[in-house]
């Protein structure tokens, strides 16, 4: 079982990551939620990780913090719902968001999300309920504000790296399931002027589950 990595960040392209322990490469993919925390490319970082072994596969999925890989480990044991899905749900919002949807039987903001149906949704709070009882939540830092105001006019080289964030975004959504049409509107909805990829994606997501 690997348990946590402590190494370079080598590459981020929302789902998944490539971080460097010691000259091995792991894949691993992540929430958005993890995403928003992670340094910049070439620094250290730490995550917390759940493998998980298929006959097809090894997959690694990894976490800012050990709340948000516990709420991962109590989704996956849901009837219908695997990693892929769990970590849909983990991006589209944080687990401080989850547990109140499950304790106030919140249906509508869950179906919201990509992958999960009136069925499923309901599932997912009557088989949670009990389990989150007694959750204890380590809130995450702050979100800053994303609304791009006072830009400055962006120049031929912003133009380049706005296009590219809005492809990486809109590629990362539909990694998380949404449809291609669902990604490019809520995405061109939520760019402005200076966001990262990363950024924008948040702002989408918000758009599309509020």
């Amino acid at each position: 079982m690997i348990g946590r990595l402590h190494g370079t960040l080598l590459e981020k392209q929302a789902p998944h990551l490539l971080i460097d322990v010691n000259g091995v490469g792991y894949e691993v993919a992540a929430p958005m939620t993890t995403f928003y925390k992670l340094p910049e490319v070439g620094e250290k970082t730490i995550l917390h990780t759940h493998f998980v072994v298929r006959e097809d596969a090894q997959l690694l999925y990894g976490f800012s913090d050990l709340a948000d890989r516990s709420m991962f480990r109590e989704l996956i044991k849901v009837n219908g719902v695997g990693p892929k899905l769990a970590l849909t749900l983990l991006s589209g919002m944080d687990t401080h968001t989850f547990v109140n949807c499950v304790n106030e039987s919140d249906v509508s903001s869950l179906v919201k999300l990509p992958g999960v149906g009136k069925k499923t949704a309901e599932r997912l709070i009557v088989e949670m309920r009990d389990r989150l009882k007694d959750w204890s939540l380590v809130e995450g830092a702050s979100t800053s504000d994303l609304s791009g105001e006072g830009a400055e006019v962006p120049t031929k080289s912003d133009q380049v790296s706005r296009s590219s964030a809005i492809k990486e975004a809109e590629s990362a959504l539909i990694a998380l399931g949404f449809k291609g049409h669902e990604a490019n509107k809520a995405v061109r909805a939520a760019n402005a002027p200076g966001l990262t990829s990363e950024e924008i994606i948040k702002q989408a997501l918000k758009g599309m589950i509020r």
